[in-house]
């Protein structure tokens, strides 16, 4: 396919490189629809095609290579570059590319094809992966209606068509809801507590915004966090966090009727499936099973969660009385009280922390952490386009061989176009290609504390970690050694997805990883060894409070897709009473989480925001193994990239696991780690 539209066109960049600055808002749907064309011509040779692995089930992998990396392209900058153009995009974008979807997983003669194939698995002599690919495209027709009567083809059709257009709605509602908040101060009274760098990031954020002698703070969360954590202000406390509590909640930007629409759309989809509910259908791939499996694992967990938390909130309320607190906390006061009884209890405060990690020595604290486990190489390369200024670009190589691995963006302050959180996303996915396997273009997107005019980006230990957990992400993408995009990579059951991310993260806490990138940013020296102490000392403060907490997203995000709609009623009641169990604070009215909820109305959580918990079980497990054997130990590590990192999905995830560890994990790792057995 010939074209002057860049997203179709053949790039001249190295590397294949996208050429961002070309890539107008019209150009995406021109591209879209000219890819559906040319992949719509390749599903007709399919159909006029003897079946069999390669004309059938290679040919479907491979149609829609070019659709797929417009969309990513898309998607990927819908969340780190966006604009109301771009959301409006997004609503014709879905219908458009969902009903090519649909048209392929609903065609009788394509399914034939592919189960033509599959019914012969036994005498074809396929390799480990292709028998992988061959089983995951059955088992995709099957479970996206290959197998349902027409007139249940054409009600699925209906329903992802719908849901296409409601994940990017309620995406744009919870951005226009955070970008409309801003908490204006204007007197040095209203800074009082907070620290310098607190200070001058409000200040910068007043002046960007042509109010120079203000500050500004907003609920993006580098402003945000150190708002609540120090200010000594209550009621700017309160009035940030219930603005950031009742996010796309009633109001200008609702994502109420959005939720109850897609959840019930979810539901009609699971039963035309043959699935009692969302949760059943979502759950049947994936290492949990069943949400009832899931549930047992919650109660597992709740069981010594729950005192534990209960304990933690019991003790910094008695530690806020003390110093003349209030008798009672609200959720306001919890991070601003929890904070001083931290730096009273281990002796240093948060803020000590953000000299020694200048963001441009982190990250090479975490090249390093890649080159001395896995034999990566990183080199900054200024001459690759990108689609923000911010954005850095890195060219990655194998060190003894020098081969190229692939190329890294990285995308770290939080700005209006860009959605909060922090996250891992490709561009090409490693594998087949055009006809040759292609090695990967990864990015991970943040939100951190962004340089001032006095300092560089100084982060907080949990930007630091942050950083490593994505970075993790990155390197499953990039080390990924498969033939077939759609195993590749982070292409895994998505309970499986978070190991190799979170894993990464327990460096962090090591005296020996921190002196690898740990320096001051004024004078060089290394944190100190008390200091590092410190840190660990303090990882397991607060540890009950942090699990019920992701326990109540991970139960709400369950009780969404378990239960029948009709049974919904308002949806803040419904929350409510589903996170009785996982709450500590009395519920504060006009709040309610579920109307931000992106990761599971907006992303591709849903029914599987256990995954997180499920993942730290694995992670505390897999890095036992290193602690045992040396946290750089070069069998561990080569046994970990070999067996998790460059495997993608071209096996179960267990059996994988079993391969690097020897067995299956033991569940009660992560109640070691985190002081919870």
């Amino acid at each position: 396919m010939t074209s002057t539209n860049p997203l179709l066109k053949n790039s001249e960049a190295k590397n294949k490189a996208l050429p961002f600055p070309e890539i107008q808002n019209q150009h995406f749907l021109p591209a879209a629809e000219a890819a559906i064309e040319e992949a719509r011509g390749q599903i007709e040779k399919i159909k006029s095609s003897e079946p069999s692995f390669e004309a059938t089930i290679v040919a479907l992998e491979t149609a829609s290579e070019k659709l797929d990396l417009v969309t990513s392209t898309f998607y990927s900058l819908l969340g780190a570059n966006s604009n109301e153009e771009m959301q409006k995009i997004a609503q014709e974008l879905g219908p458009k590319t969902s009903a090519y979807s649909s048209d392929v997983a609903l065609d009788p003669k394509i399914f034939e094809c592919v189960e033509s194939v599959w019914q012969k698995r036994n005498e074809l002599e396929l390799n480990a992966e292709e028998a992988k690919l061959l089983e995951v495209t059955y088992d995709s027709f099957v479970r996206n209606g290959a197998k349902l009567s027409e007139d249940k083809r054409n009600q699925l059709r209906e329903i992802d068509q719908k849901l296409s257009t409601l994940g990017p709605k309620f995406g744009e509602n919870v951005l226009k809801a955070t970008n409309s908040f801003e908490m204006e101060l204007t007197s040095d009274d209203d800074l009082i507590g907070l620290p310098e760098s607190a200070k001058e990031a409000a200040a910068a954020a007043a002046e960007a915004k042509g109010k120079a002698g203000k500050w500004l703070v907003t609920l993006q969360a580098p402003s945000m966090i150190p708002f609540l954590q120090y200010s000594e202000k209550r009621e700017l406390r309160e009035k940030i966090w219930k603005a950031y509590s009742s996010r796309a909640f009633q109001g200008e930007h609702s994502n109420e009727d959005t939720i109850k629409e897609i959840v019930s759309l979810r539901y009609d989809r699971a039963n035309l499936l043959g699935y009692p509910t969302h949760a059943h259908d979502v759950l049947d791939k994936r290492m949990a099973q069943t949400p009832e499996k899931v549930m047992a694992f919650f109660q597992k967990l709740l069981k010594p969660s729950r005192p534990a938390a209960e304990k933690d909130l019991a003790e910094v309320q008695d530690f806020a009385k003390s110093i003349g607190g209030p008798d009672k906390l609200s959720p306001w006061d919890f991070a601003f009280y929890s904070e001083k009884l931290k730096e009273q209890k281990f002796k240093f405060s948060e803020e000590e922390l953000r000299p020694y990690f200048k963001l441009e020595n982190v990250i090479d604290g975490v090249f390093e952490h890649a080159r001395k486990l896995f034999g990566l190489k990183f080199v900054k390369a200024n001459d690759y386009p990108t689609y923000h200024e911010d954005v850095m670009t890195y060219e990655v190589y194998d060190e003894a061989s020098n081969d190229f691995i692939g190329l890294f963006y990285a995308d770290f302050f939080p700005r209006d176009s860009k959605r909060g959180g922090a996250w891992m996303t490709t561009f090409y996915e490693q594998g087949l290609f055009e006809g040759k396997v292609m090695r990967p273009h990864v990015s991970i997107v943040c939100n951190f504390t962004k340089p001032t005019n006095d300092k560089p980006s100084l982060l907080t230990f949990m930007e630091v970690q942050t950083l490593f957990h994505e970075f993790g992400h990155s390197l499953h993408g990039l080390l990924s050694q498969c033939k077939y995009r759609s195993l590749a990579g982070t292409n895994v059951l998505w309970d499986f997805v978070e190991l190799p991310s979170q894993v990464l993260e327990n460096w962090t806490l090591e005296k020996e990883s921190l002196d690898m990138f740990a320096k001051h940013y004024e004078t060089g020296e290394l944190m100190p060894k008390e200091l590092a102490q410190k840190i660990k000392d303090s990882s397991k403060f607060l540890a009950g409070y942090s699990s019920l907490r992701q326990l109540n997203f991970a139960t709400v995000d369950m009780k969404w897709h378990t239960t029948l709609p009709e049974d919904i009623g308002a949806i803040d009641e419904f929350e409510t009473e589903a996170t009785r169990e996982t709450t500590l604070f009395d519920k504060i009215p006009g709040t309610n989480f579920s109307c931000a909820f992106s990761h599971i109305f907006a992303g591709g959580y849903s029914s599987g925001y256990y995954s997180y918990k499920w993942a730290e079980v694995l992670d505390a497990d897999a890095f036992e193994m290193f602690k045992e054997k040396g946290l750089f130990d070069e069998a561990v590590a080569k046994s970990f990239k070999e067996n998790i990192l460059m495997r993608g999905g071209t096996e179960h995830p267990m059996e994988i696991y079993k391969k690097f560890r020897g067995r299956e994990p033991d569940p009660d790792a992560l109640l070691r780690r985190d002081g919870l057995s």
